[in-house]
């Protein structure tokens, strides 16, 4: 799977499917992304590779031509913000909901989705 910047400066690829995909609610996903939440996949860091300028604030990746949030990628995994997906909508559906007691209350849950008050544990 390729996807791109909004300006098509970084290029992203991922093989395979992703480890699991999920949704956050919390403060630091919702002023990052400019939205109610972030929606994300986790790939293991060896099937994920990017190329272009990308910079880099506290660990978040974004494209320096038009400011896209990308990706964020440690030893083990790379975190890719789904919304940057060539193809839309996407088949991937969120299998977990993070920090909920941040969720907007317009918001409903994602149907078989696993709740988490605060982070995974």
């Amino acid at each position: 799977m390729t996807n791109l910047s909004l300006c098509g400066q970084v290029h992203i690829s991922v093989r395979g499917e992703p480890i699991r995909v999920g949704i956050c609610h919390c403060m630091d996903c919702r002023k990052e992304s400019g939205s109610a939440f972030t929606f994300y996949g986790i790939w293991p860091a060896g099937q994920f590779e990017h190329s272009g300028e990308a910079g880099e604030f506290q660990g978040r990746h974004f494209c320096t031509g038009c400011g896209s949030r990308l990706f964020s990628v440690d030893a083990q995994e790379a975190e890719i913000k789904l919304g940057i997906l060539s193809e839309a909508p996407t088949p991937l559906v969120p299998g977990y909901e993070l920090w909920i007691k941040r969720r907007e209350p317009w918001l409903r849950p994602v149907e078989g989705a696993e709740q988490f008050e605060e982070d995974r544990r």
